[in-house]
């Protein structure tokens, strides 16, 4: 059985107010726990207008208290941006508070201006992402005394750690030996995926990369499971799309490509202009720059139609991928409420029976 999920990024229309914006987010979480959604994730950026969650676990604690039994995470949470022991610490202290609902996702960031406030070198935010897990680690699996060195951050726990009046002991999180960690893949060949498969993380696929790039994430992590003699599951593996169902295929195409959805897409498309180019979002990576546009991401990695095709297409993209646990569709502004309302609905109520029915 394939669950499914809703990935907030958020993009959000900034002209739009952001208490506006704040509170239809928070209705559709309450609205993915009634339709079966079991897992909730949203991202977190610092100096966008459309990108406008700042600290997802603010957002994370709100949601809890409106809602009942679907989990909740960070996707990602920035390490580059963050102390580790300040990330170990609020995680625990959350997942205490959630009774155990709490899911997390380590990344590395990726809105430019974040890492220029933060004065983070790009190039070094991988390692900076590696270093961060092992130092948060070490924080929830054992106690002080603490010398953690690293090339980034250093933690010292040792001159002042007085245990018997509580000095220097960390909170632990509720779920043992920690909640559930996925990490964002990607690109093809990722060394991060590999690590990912070392660690037994789990991995979660970016909504607009092609599925022949999605069949490579799960080769190269198995390659890294195999390499410390885990047996790679696939119902960890997290596929994340762009999905929009409606009554005809023809409304669906057409809500998908003018309505926020094609938006957003454009968005990141200009966003990756600025950065590593459009090369992760090409099928082949020989296609020239310039054919990488939204119709293109249209035709080949988004998901559009009635019920009844939307499942034929996620099956073919299946075929691509092959099995994988959790279908996460990517929430995307209300700029037609009803119309979005709807489209999660037909997918809870209509696409996931059928796709679990033709799923072996």
């Amino acid at each position: 059985m394939i669950n499914y999920g809703m990935f907030l990024m958020p993009v959000h229309d900034p002209s739009k107010a952001p208490e506006q914006s704040f509170d239809e987010d928070l209705e559709l979480v309450v609205r993915c726990e009634e339709l079966g959604f079991t897992e909730f994730w949203v991202g977190e950026h610092h100096s966008s207008s459309y990108e406008n969650i700042v600290m997802p676990e603010i957002f994370i604690g709100k949601a809890l208290g409106m809602t009942k039994s679907i989990r909740m995470g960070a996707a990602p949470i920035c390490l580059p941006y963050h102390h580790p022991a300040h990330v170990a610490s609020r995680l625990a202290f959350l997942d205490h508070l959630s009774h155990g609902r709490l899911n997390v996702c380590f990344g590395p960031g990726a809105i430019p201006t974040d890492f220029e406030m933060y004065g983070i070198d790009p190039r070094q935010a991988g390692a900076m992402v590696g270093e961060s897990i092992e130092m948060i680690m070490k924080l929830w699996s054992s106690d002080p005394p603490y010398k953690i060195d690293g090339r980034f951050w250093n933690i010292h726990v040792e001159k002042e750690v007085r245990t018997k009046l509580g000095l220097g002991v960390y909170l632990k999180p509720l779920q043992k030996p920690h909640p559930p960690v996925s990490v964002p893949v990607v690109n093809r060949n990722s060394a991060g995926t590999r690590i990912a498969g070392e660690k037994g993380y789990s991995p979660f696929s970016h909504h607009m990369v092609a599925g022949n790039v999605m069949q490579n994430h799960w080769e190269v992590y198995s390659e890294g499971a195999a390499l410390k003699n885990i047996t790679p599951d696939r119902k960890k593996w997290k596929i994340s799309r762009n999905i929009f169902v409606s009554e005809t295929t023809t409304d669906a195409k057409n809500k998908a490509r003018h309505g926020s959805m094609g938006q957003c897409l454009d968005y990141i498309l200009q966003l990756s202009d600025l950065g590593p180019g459009r090369g992760m979002w090409k099928r082949d990576p020989e296609t020239p720059d310039a054919d990488v546009t939204l119709d293109y991401l249209l035709k080949d990695q988004v998901i559009a139609g009635d019920p009844e095709e939307v499942v034929r297409q996620l099956l073919e993209m299946r075929d691509e991928t092959g099995d994988f646990g959790t279908l996460v569709m990517v929430a995307h502004d209300w700029d037609d409420k009803e119309a979005c309302l709807r489209s999660i609905e037909l997918f809870s109520r209509e696409v996931m029976p059928l796709l679990n029915e033709a799923v072996p």
